[in-house]
């Protein structure tokens, strides 16, 4: 496991933190059980606050991802079927995307051309 935070990202850096876990386990880089790295090792390995890895942590666990154990440290939790439910808040989101773009007077064409990543480069 290996997380760089991105000091020129206008994200949090927690959120980056917790991105690039939430990333590794929807792809099967991190097994359900397996514990994170504790508080004080990541901290240390990223250069940053131990309460910021701290908060990254307990938003992993309010988002379902992990569970921690008293003493022990913060596991992954089995999340089969996250993979799926990610790809449907994806489509569903390109979903409303291309609504709003054919409000804008968005040609079909248009649409077509940008998601074959050919938007006029």
């Amino acid at each position: 496991m290996v997380w760089t935070i991105d000091f020129r990202d206008k994200r949090p850096i927690y959120e980056q933190i917790v991105s690039g876990i939430e990333d590794e386990i929807i792809n099967g880089l991190i097994s359900p059980d397996e514990p994170l790295p504790s508080v004080r090792s990541l901290a240390t390995d990223l250069s940053i606050n131990p309460n910021t890895i701290q908060k990254a942590y307990r938003q992993l666990e309010a988002d379902g991802y992990t569970y921690s154990v008293p003493g022990r440290g913060s596991f992954v939790k089995n999340t089969e079927g996250v993979r799926e439910m990610k790809k449907k808040e994806v489509l569903r989101d390109l979903t409303d995307l291309i609504r709003r773009a054919r409000e804008l007077g968005v040609t079909e064409d248009e649409i077509k051309e940008a998601i074959k990543g050919d938007n006029g480069k």
